[in-house]
């Protein structure tokens, strides 16, 4: 059995960046809604779910993987890091997958957390952050 990969530990290459990369023309196209639709049961009753974009879940697919995963994540100083744009703007690799690691786990938790996170920029500064230090070390990677 192979271990899990940690903050620490294996990062993230050049191909796994892009990737996750090639989601930020689709999740953020002009008009682009993260929610198709809630479902709401009526018979039994029961709380309304988002289901969501084929992209988004997707997206959750590949920022899923061991790589992405920071198993040892503290979910409120992730928040803390993701609602602030200046620690976004200015977030190390291992950061940003402590941030996605949030990100991702966040709907086990919450119906629709994922839809916020597109909706509101977060996933998006996240995202244009990896970006740049994509583009800054790509003479570093294989």
């Amino acid at each position: 059995m192979t271990k899990p990969a940690h903050s620490s530990g294996n990062l993230p290459t050049k191909a796994d960046i892009e990737e996750l990369l090639a989601f930020l023309p689709r999740l953020f196209a002009e008009g682009f809604q993260p929610v198709e639709k809630w479902y709401i049961n009526t018979d039994p009753l029961s709380f309304p779910y988002p289901i969501y974009h084929p992209a988004v879940t997707a997206f959750i697919a590949v920022a899923s993987k061991n790589v992405w995963c920071d198993y040892n994540y503290e979910p409120s100083q992730a928040y803390r890091m993701l609602e602030d744009p200046d620690q976004v703007a200015a977030a190390s690799l291992s950061q940003i997958r402590t941030m996605l690691t949030y990100i991702v786990r966040g709907e086990r938790f919450c119906d629709g957390h994922w839809a916020a996170m597109v909706e509101h920029g977060y996933l998006q500064r996240l995202l244009e952050r990896l970006s740049e230090l994509s583009s800054s070390t790509s003479a570093q990677d294989p």
